[in-house]
């Protein structure tokens, strides 16, 4: 089945932004990262966490507390790049921080975070872990997730009854949340409705879904030339979600390979714009956003095949591995 095919703004060939998790970032290893994006005209969406963790924590990364990386992310505001949010911050946050943290966002940057997306280990995530899934595939996996991975902890932000909860936040103030994460690099593949509204999960208004490259080694493999000509000849979309203060520019060096890359695939004729931009016009082109049951089961059998196929070898080794 072919993925649907969008007219994008200007008559480019394809989309591509970046959501940008805020994990490990600081004043060394981001801003030479956004000097190149902005050079590039690449303008992506930076996540951030509007107030500081009542302790340290792994793996860190500065704050909206701190004076000086606020500035810094105010001024990417003022090139183009889009705030989002990853939460409250580094840590579970109960209802009240998340209500703080909110504020916080919306003092600093004068608007509500129009997007956002979980940090996993925190517990007001929404719809995380079995509650992504529906009916038995949940119920699998939760008993997966039990076998391996028996630290984890349970997500309870959409549940009304929790000091985690803040869905009716989330709804009140937030556009687009995500949730599946795919290897694809043209995301209509696996995810022909996007951004889509799912009334078995409502706290959310619009869900997306992304590519997943967390670190430079996979970043770099997705925008090999042969992957980007596929994307460009399908006319599709590419949201990656990575992690720029990992290793694209350790110790305040950039990568070189992340360097030429990038400028390969700035001179592509290509739509370079913040994710809620790109979802808003995916909305606009749609007929419709709201997900069936039958588009969710194919959604989660294809993230399922994904992710066992590209990912399962590391909950394999943590069942191996010795008590």
């Amino acid at each position: 089945m072919q993925p649907p095919r969008v007219a994008w703004p200007g008559g480019a060939r394809f989309a591509f932004t970046v959501f940008d998790d805020t994990d490990g970032m600081d004043l060394v290893n981001g801003p030479p990262v956004y000097r190149l994006l902005s050079e590039l005209g690449c303008r992506i969406t930076k996540s951030v966490w509007p107030v500081a963790p009542s302790r340290p924590t792994v793996p860190g990364g500065l704050t909206c507390d701190d004076p000086g990386y606020l500035r810094w992310v105010r001024d990417l505001a003022e090139e183009g790049h889009e705030v989002g949010l990853h939460g409250a911050t580094s840590e579970p946050s109960p209802r009240a921080r998340t209500r703080r943290a909110l504020d916080r966002f919306t003092e600093l940057f004068g608007h509500h975070p129009r997007i956002g997306a979980d940090h996993g280990g925190n517990r007001e995530a929404l719809y995380w872990g079995p509650a992504r899934l529906s009916g038995a595939r949940g119920r699998l996996y939760r008993r997966a997730t039990q076998l391996t991975r028996p630290e984890r902890v349970a997500f309870e932000g959409h549940l009304p009854r929790s000091p985690y909860f803040w869905g009716d936040l989330c709804r009140q103030r937030i556009d687009y949340w995500r949730n599946f994460s795919f290897t694809a690099a043209n995301l209509l593949r696996p995810c022909p409705v996007l951004p889509y509204h799912d009334p078995a999960r409502p706290y959310v208004n619009w869900w997306f879904a992304s590519t997943h490259a967390p670190t430079i080694e996979p970043f770099l493999d997705l925008v090999r030339p042969e992957r980007l000509d596929r994307l460009e000849e399908e006319g599709g979309v590419c949201i990656v979600y990575t992690h720029f203060g990992t290793d694209f520019a350790p110790a305040g060096r950039l990568d070189p390979r992340f360097v030429g890359a990038l400028r390969d695939l700035t001179e592509r004729d290509a739509w370079f714009a913040p994710a809620s931009e790109v979802l808003d016009h995916l909305r606009s082109q749609q007929a419709t956003s709201l997900l069936t049951d039958r588009d969710r089961g194919r959604l989660e059998r294809r993230w399922i095949a994904d992710h066992l196929r590209t990912r399962g070898g590391t909950e394999l080794r943590r069942l191996r591995r010795p008590a």
